[in-house]
């Protein structure tokens, strides 16, 4: 099928089977993070060892995700996000079999490699097939999914790893992408394709300071947001002493207003603007997450907290992706992926600066930490949306001088 034909149809039940899809991704993506209690006690590692798990898939995805993205960008894209799914599967299954920390650590750099191609390569088929006028509200509803993980694929993943051990969520992982992978493969247009993303294209990307400036804001805001939330279950069981059961009720929460926030994102960045929301947001979460150091607090109050904090926290997504677009719309492919590779270098380093704290002082400083680190992350988003306006000053200028000789 040509890309004009593709085109012609309706896409929207096309964008439902890849969020679908990126529901999968996220919740194989961040299980880890309702289990690191278990795995530390079956593998007998430390909890920075064990939060390593989101680590390494992080880094794996932020190195792999731009490179394979680039070189089967001549590849139908069916094809590109089928076999993604299916190596995405086979990391859940060797991490399901994996008998100690290091083999548990190439299984989910495997699962990376195959989450790198199917939610770039999906975002990419989504914009491109999506009306201009709906553009904006098709990635949303993408990205859907992936929120959608953190409500339901996280905690359901967590209470399954307390009740049938954690094996058991990886298997589940592992059967719903082979699922996904079918699906994909029989409503995909065949032969769908579009603008050919290349090494060289990626390259020119890399070398743009201004647009790699505003890309990294994502890791710099999610680092920050990471050094707390990788380690929340455990910090949960050490100050209000949760379980299964408390654990699994705080993902709960959590994941529902990482839903809320998806959606205040959009209606900010629309009222606001993009910039303007995501200041607003960093500030709200130098607020907000210190008080996670004051724990233990009364039960009602950590619910409330987590719901709000996730919402606040992901409600940065929207407004950043509308930043990305409008600053670079002739290289979306790219930047996209780049984004993407973007959240799992925020997360890799959040994760590992996480454990590095507590192994100098304890969990309770996390929360302290992550407020100071989203200071930083303001400072990052002010000074490349300085840059941003100055270049388009210069450029405004030689414009107008060009017009007046």
């Amino acid at each position: 099928m040509t890309e004009q034909t593709a085109q012609s149809r309706s896409p929207i039940g096309l964008i439902a089977l890849l969020s679908a899809c990126n529901f999968v991704i996220g919740m194989g993506a961040f299980v880890v993070i309702g289990m690191v209690p278990l795995l530390v006690a079956d593998l007998r590692i430390s909890t920075a060892a064990a939060g390593g798990a989101l680590t390494v898939y992080a880094l794996s995805y932020a190195v792999l995700s731009p490179v394979l993205v680039s070189l089967t960008g001549r590849v139908g894209r069916r094809r590109v996000i089928a076999a993604g799914m299916v190596v995405f599967a086979g990391g859940a299954l060797l991490s399901a079999l994996a008998p100690n920390l290091t083999m548990l650590y190439l299984a989910r750099a495997l699962s990376a490699a195959g989450a790198g191609l199917v939610t770039p390569v999906g975002a990419a088929v989504v914009a491109a097939l999506a009306p201009q006028s709906t553009q904006g509200k098709a990635i949303a509803a993408f990205y859907f999914g992936l929120t959608l993980s953190q409500a339901l694929g996280v905690p359901i993943g967590g209470w399954i790893a307390y009740t049938f051990g954690w094996r058991a969520a990886f298997w589940i992982v592992m059967v719903m992408a082979l699922l996904f992978s079918a699906l994909i493969w029989r409503r995909v247009p065949a032969g769908l394709r579009f603008t050919p993303v290349s090494l060289s294209d990626l390259g020119r990307t890399l070398k743009n300071g201004l647009v790699m400036g505003a890309v990294l804001f994502t890791s710099s805001y999610l680092c920050a947001f990471y050094v707390l939330f990788t380690y929340l279950a455990p910090l949960l069981d050490q100050t209000m002493g949760y379980g299964r059961d408390g654990i699994t009720l705080v993902l709960l929460l959590f994941g529902a207003g990482a839903v809320v926030g998806n959606l205040m994102g959009g209606v900010l960045s629309d009222r606001l603007g993009s910039v303007q929301s995501l200041v607003l947001l960093c500030l709200c979460q130098i607020v907000l997450m210190p008080l996670f150091s004051g724990l233990p607090i009364e039960h009602v109050f950590v619910l409330v907290l987590a719901f709000v904090w996730s919402a606040v926290g992901w409600s940065f997504v929207a407004p950043q992706q509308v930043r990305l677009l409008k600053l670079a719309p002739d290289m979306a492919g790219v930047v996209l992926a780049l984004n993407a590779a973007a959240i799992y270098v925020g997360s890799a380093s959040g994760s590992a600066l996480g454990g590095l704290i507590q192994t100098v002082g304890d969990l309770t400083w996390l929360g302290a930490a992550g407020g100071i680190g989203m200071l930083g992350a303001l400072g990052h988003l002010l000074w490349s949306h300085r840059a941003a306006n100055l270049r388009a000053a210069r450029q405004s200028n030689f414009q107008s001088a060009g017009t007046k000789l």
